[in-house]
C-alpha cells in the first residue's frame, strides 16, 4: 500500500489572506429554506473575508446547483468550497465529485450540515435557526482557510474476489463479478450449492421451477474458468485490509469421490446404517448419513454427514471401495484478495417449544415444512398428510417470529425479540393457500393474519385470487395473538385456533384445524465468527448494516467488504439478486484498476515527538483495538515508534487525545482548525 505518486502539493492556506473560498446555501426544497432565512445567511457570507461568492439554490445537489458550482470553479478561480445543506452522510460525496469534474481538489471542501442540525430541530424557532445556521457556516470557512491540499491514498488490489455463501445471492454475485473480468473463489460451508432456493418447487409470480433456475446459475457458475467453487468451506479466519485481504479457509473433505460412479449413489446411501432427520425436508423425512438432498443437486456426488458417520464402512463395500474415502482429513485454503462479498443468508425463524402449540400438537408445522409437503418432489409427493389424517382444515397464522412485542412475544435466546417485518412471508402464505385450494377443493383454508402485507410487483393478485377461492380470512392484533390448544374429545378437527376477529368486532371464533401452519419469517444466519474476524456492523435487528440503504446499500463500514442478500436483511429471491448484483458491481468497480484510492482523513504521527511506547503507555494502539490501526514498530537502532496503517485507520481521531506527546494529527483535522472553528461560533457577528 502506498500513497499516490504525485507532487506533493504544498500545505499552504490562506490564512484570512487570499479570495477563493465559494460558499453555496441549499434550501432543500423547503426542509431548510422554511425555518431557517437563507438569504440572510448567504448575504452574510459573502461579506466574510476570503469569500469570493455566495450563493443559495433551491436543490443544490442537484444537476443545476452542481453546475452552479463548477462554472463558478472555472470563471472565478475558486480553491476552497463550502456547501451549507443537508447531512454530509447524504451527499458530501456528491459535492466531492463535483469539485473533481471542475477541476478543483476535492479535499479543500467543507459541509455544513443546517437541515438535520438546524432547521429540523429548529421549526418552532425560525430566528434562532438562521442564527445557528449563520454560525455553522462562519466555523466551515473558518476551518477551510486552514485546510491543505490533500492527495489520496492508494492501495494495491488485486482484481479478485471472495464470496462467501453459495445460495442464490452468491451464485449471482460470482457470475456477474466474472462476467467483469474478475476473479472469484466461491465458498460454501454447506456439501451442496443452492442455500433455501434449493428446497423450493416453485418460485413466485412466474410459477417457474425453482431448482431448473438454481441449476442453469449453477451450471453457468462451475462453467466459469473465473470462479473456483469450493464447498464443505469453513472460514476459520480473514485479516487484512482492502485490497489487501487474506481469507483461510478449511476445507472438510466429502468422503465421496467422483471416481464413485452416478449409477451407484443410490446404491451407497442405501447401503448406510445411520438415518437422521433430513434438514433439506426440515425434519418431515429421514435420511442416511450419506445423502443426496435432490436429483439435480451440485456437486452432484453424495456427501457424508461427519456428525452422524460411524465409519463402519459399508457404503464402501456396497460399491467395491471405490469412489469413498472415510480416512481423509480436512485441508486449508488460503486465498489472498482485494475484497468480500458476504451472501450468508438467512435461517427459517424456529418456532420456540409451545408457541403456537409448536411441539407439542402434531399438526402445528411450519411454512417451510408445507412447502416441502406441497412440493412434488417432497417427503410425501406434494400429498397434503400430516399424522396418517386426512387434512380437511388448515389454519394459518401470519408473523410468526416476525413483528414481535416487547413484552408480549417471549424473546430469543439473546433476549431480544423480532419486531422486524420479514416481507415475503405474507405472499409465500397466500401462494401456499392458493395452491392448497387449487389442488385439494375439499380441504377449507383459514387465514389469521395482522395485515396483508404483498408488497412484491404482482404479488397483491394472490390476495385476491384466494379471496375468491374462498380462502376465510380472520384478522388480529399483536396484544392478542391466536392459541392453538388441543380440541375436545370427538371435535372434527384434532385442533382449535381460538383468534378474536377484529373484522367481526373482535368476536372470539374457533377455528378447527387438522393441520396449523405457522407463517415463520427470516432470521439471520449465525455467522458470529465472521463477525468477530472482520469487525462486521449489524443493525439491532442483528443482520448485517449497510453504510446507507439509499446511497450505498451493499457497503458496510469496512472497507472492501460488501454484503448480498438476506444476510443484510428480509428478502425474496428477485430483491436478493439484484443486490447480488449491485454487490457485484461495487466489488469490480473498486478492484477494476489494481488499486484502491481511499479518502486521506487518517491519523499522522510526527515521529520527532512520539515516544514509541518506552517513554508512555501506547494509550494510542489501546484505543485503536477494535479497528488495529495503531501498531508499535521497532526501528533500527533499537528504539520503538508507534505506526499507522493507512488502509486500516478511519479517521475517528480517537487516538489523537490520548497522546501524551500530542504526537498525533489527523489530516484535514487539525486542532488550529477546531480553535477556528470554535472562535467562529462563538463569535458576535
Amino acid at each position: 500500500m502506498k500513497e499516490e505518486k504525485k507532487p506533493t502539493p504544498k500545505p499552504e492556506a490562506t490564512n484570512g489572506q487570499a479570495r477563493d473560498i465559494g460558499v453555496y446555501m441549499c434550501h432543500c426544497g423547503g426542509n431548510i429554506s422554511d425555518v431557517v432565512d437563507v438569504a440572510q445567511v448567504t448575504k452574510i457570507a459573502a461579506s466574510l473575508p476570503g469569500v469570493v461568492v455566495a450563493r443559495d439554490n433551491p436543490f443544490m445537489c442537484s444537476d443545476p446547483g452542481q453546475k452552479l458550482i463548477a462554472e463558478d470553479i472555472a470563471s472565478k478561480g475558486l480553491r476552497r468550497v463550502v456547501i451549507a445543506a443537508c447531512s454530509p452522510s447524504l451527499h458530501e460525496t456528491t459535492f466531492r465529485k463535483t469539485l473533481i469534474r471542475a477541476g478543483a481538489d476535492p479535499y479543500l471542501y467543507e459541509h455544513a450540515n443546517i437541515r438535520e442540525q438546524v432547521s429540523w430541530c429548529s421549526k418552532s424557532d425560525p430566528e434562532g435557526a438562521t442564527d445557528k445556521a449563520k454560525h455553522l457556516v462562519l466555523a466551515a470557512v473558518s476551518k477551510i482557510k486552514g485546510l491543505v491540499p490533500l492527495l489520496p491514498i492508494r492501495v494495491e488490489a488485486p482484481p479478485r474476489v471472495v464470496v462467501i455463501g453459495g445460495g442464490v445471492s452468491g451464485l449471482r454475485c460470482a457470475s456477474n463479478l466474472a462476467q467483469r473480468g474478475m476473479k472469484v473463489t466461491l465458498l460454501e460451508r454447506a456439501p451442496f450449492l443452492g442455500g433455501h432456493m434449493a428446497q423450493l418447487d416453485r418460485v413466485y409470480p412466474t410459477e417457474d421451477s425453482a431448482r431448473d433456475l438454481l441449476r442453469r446459475l449453477v451450471e453457468q457458475v462451475v462453467a466459469d474458468e473465473n470462479i473456483s467453487v469450493h464447498t464443505s468451506a469453513e472460514v476459520v479466519s480473514a485479516t487484512g485490509y482492502v485490497g489487501n485481504f487474506t481469507v483461510v479457509v478449511r476445507l472438510h473433505p466429502r468422503g465421496v469421490t467422483s471416481e464413485l460412479p452416478a449409477d451407484q449413489f443410490s446404491t451407497a446411501i442405501a447401503s448406510c446404517p445411520e438415518v437422521v432427520a433430513s434438514p433439506f425436508d426440515y425434519g418431515l423425512a429421514e435420511r442416511r448419513a450419506i445423502y443426496h438432498p435432490y436429483a439435480t443437486c451440485y456437486p452432484p456426488e453424495p456427501a457424508i454427514d461427519w456428525e452422524h458417520c460411524t465409519r463402519c464402512g459399508e457404503c464402501g463395500k456396497a460399491v467395491g471401495g471405490k469412489g469413498i474415502d472415510l480416512e481423509a482429513q480436512p485441508q486449508e485454503l488460503r486465498v489472498h484478495t482485494g475484497a468480500i462479498v458476504l451472501a450468508t443468508g438467512f435461517d427459517p425463524y424456529a418456532p420456540q417449544e409451545g408457541e403456537y402449540g409448536f411441539g407439542q400438537h402434531e399438526g402445528v408445522i411450519t411454512l417451510p415444512q408445507l412447502l416441502r409437503l406441497l412440493d412434488p418432489g417432497g417427503p410425501t409427493g406434494g400429498a397434503l398428510a400430516r399424522g396418517g389424517r386426512p387434512v380437511r382444515n388448515v389454519c394459518f397464522i401470519h408473523c410468526v417470529g416476525s413483528r414481535q412485542v416487547q413484552g408480549i412475544h417471549r424473546p430469543g435466546p439473546d433476549g431480544a425479540v423480532n419486531n422486524y417485518c420479514s416481507r415475503f412471508c405474507c405472499t409465500a402464505t397466500l401462494w401456499a393457500a392458493r395452491e392448497i385450494r387449487r389442488r385439494f377443493p375439499q380441504v377449507t383454508v383459514f387465514d389469521c393474519y395482522q395485515d396483508i402485507r404483498t408488497y412484491g410487483r404482482g404479488h397483491e393478485d394472490y390476495y385476491e385470487e384466494v379471496s375468491k377461492l374462498g380462502v376465510l380470512f380472520l384478522r388480529w392484533v399483536a396484544e392478542e395473538p391466536p392459541t392453538v390448544e388441543r380440541a375436545a374429545d370427538g371435535a372434527a378437527a384434532p385442533l382449535v385456533v381460538k383468534v378474536k376477529d377484529r373484522l367481526t368486532f373482535s368476536e372470539e371464533v374457533e377455528v378447527p384445524a387438522d393441520l396449523v401452519v405457522l407463517s415463520t419469517g427470516m432470521v439471520p444466519h449465525d455467522i458470529g465468527g465472521l463477525v468477530d474476524m472482520l469487525k462486521l456492523p449489524r443493525s439491532a435487528d442483528r443482520f448485517l448494516q449497510e453504510v446507507h440503504p439509499k446511497l450505498r446499500p451493499v457497503e458496510i463500514a469496512i472497507n472492501g467488504v460488501m454484503i448480498a442478500g438476506t444476510c443484510q436483511a428480509p428478502m425474496d429471491i428477485t430483491e436478493s439478486c439484484a443486490a447480488a448484483s449491485a454487490a457485484a458491481v461495487k466489488a469490480s468497480a473498486l478492484l477494476s484498476k489494481g488499486y484502491v484510492e481511499l479518502d486521506p482523513y487518517i491519523a499522522k504521527i510526527d515521529p520527532t515527538r512520539c515516544a514509541g511506547g518506552a517513554a508512555c503507555k501506547t494509550e494510542c494502539v489501546d484505543v485503536c483495538a477494535h479497528v488495529r490501526a495503531v501498531s508499535i514498530r521497532a526501528q533500527a537502532d533499537g528504539s520503538t515508534i508507534a505506526e499507522v496503517n493507512i488502509a486500516l485507520c478511519k479517521g475517528c481521531g480517537m487516538c489523537v487525545p490520548v497522546c501524551p506527546q500530542n504526537a498525533i494529527t489527523i489530516a484535514g483535522w487539525h486542532l488550529d482548525q477546531f480553535e477556528a472553528m470554535v472562535d467562529a461560533i462563538v463569535a458576535d457577528y
